[in-house]
């Protein structure tokens, strides 16, 4: 039925800043664009065909603790990533680590290596590093 994560979708008052954080900060690559100021949206392409889709709402107000609770993206250089965050002033909210998930449905330990950020709109951001998952 379900065949994997396709997106999450973010709104944001500031377009420009949104799409230099996700674009340049991390990466990601424009997919598709519709719609014209102020209404635009954007698909971004995290890689392997994951999205992070974005409205532009001014009039959009965050929510204190919005409805998604964070949104993981894989990379590979966590720690490369890290620096291009801070060096864009988003902040960090818990600096890169190492993790060790005690699994308990008999995969034994999953070693990760994590940090999160609050991105330009307020969203949680966790930037997830391994092998395993």
């Amino acid at each position: 039925m379900l065949a994997g994560f396709h997106h999450v979708c973010i709104k944001t008052r500031d377009w420009d800043r949104t799409l230099r954080f996700y674009r340049d900060v991390l990466g990601c690559t424009e997919k598709i664009a519709w719609r014209a100021a102020p209404e635009r949206a954007v698909m971004l392409d995290t890689g392997g065909g994951n999205y992070v889709e974005i409205f532009e709402d001014l009039a959009y107000t965050p929510a204190a603790d919005g409805a998604i609770l964070h949104l993981a993206l894989r990379t590979a250089k966590l720690d490369e990533v890290a620096a291009r965050v801070r060096a864009f002033g988003a902040k960090i909210t818990m600096e890169p680590k190492d993790v060790t998930i005690a699994t308990t449905n008999g995969a034994g330990q999953i070693p990760i290596r994590i940090f999160f950020c609050t991105g330009p709109n307020g969203e949680v951001i966790e930037f997830f590093q391994n092998t395993v998952t």
